[in-house]
């Protein structure tokens, strides 16, 4: 592939809060009219199992519930696979109109065809810039998916940086 990619990762570590960089991210682009689609992890009031309580849709600030009371029987995670797919299926309508396309994490679902996937799917086969973090343990099925994707450092600058190389590669911007 030549030319900057148009999908970006920022691998999750202990020391940086992903979450709340694409946070500041995201409401700097929107401050500056860029048309932002996606959905961001955002943490549970109370203690849970899970990481993340909610997606919130960043475009419509809808809030769904991704964290179950009590994991299924013989699993550890709290994770609501129908309520990932509910944010994917109200953010869907969203992508095509963006200029950029933020999603929270590629993760279990999404390595097996399943939450997220669709969105970024669709952000990928229109070509639209996409930005999204990644947890070690699945790094592998992301670089089988999006194996051209630049692996960012996790900070704003580097970010901008390919954003601006992104937006400028597309056909017709």
């Amino acid at each position: 592939m030549s030319g900057p990619s148009v999908i970006a990762v920022i691998a999750n570590d202990e020391v940086q809060d992903a979450q709340a960089l694409l946070a500041r991210i995201v409401a700097n682009w929107r401050e500056r009219g860029l048309r932002v689609a996606g959905v961001l992890a955002e943490d549970r009031e109370e203690e849970g199992a899970c990481s993340a309580g909610f997606l919130r849709d960043i475009g419509t600030g809808t809030r769904f519930s991704i964290q179950l009371d009590a994991a299924p029987a013989g699993a550890s995670c709290h994770l609501d696979a129908r309520g990932v797919e509910g944010a994917c299926e109200a953010l869907l309508p969203q992508v095509g109109d963006a200029d950029i396309v933020v999603l929270s994490k590629f993760g279990k679902l999404e390595a097996t065809g399943q939450g997220l996937w669709p969105a970024f799917a669709s952000a990928a086969s229109a070509g639209i810039p996409l930005l999204t973090t990644v947890s070690p343990r699945h790094v592998a099925a992301w670089n089988a998916w999006a194996p051209a994707a630049e692996w960012l450092e996790a900070g704003e600058g580097s970010v901008e940086r390919w954003r601006r190389q992104a937006q400028s590669a597309r056909p017709g911007h």
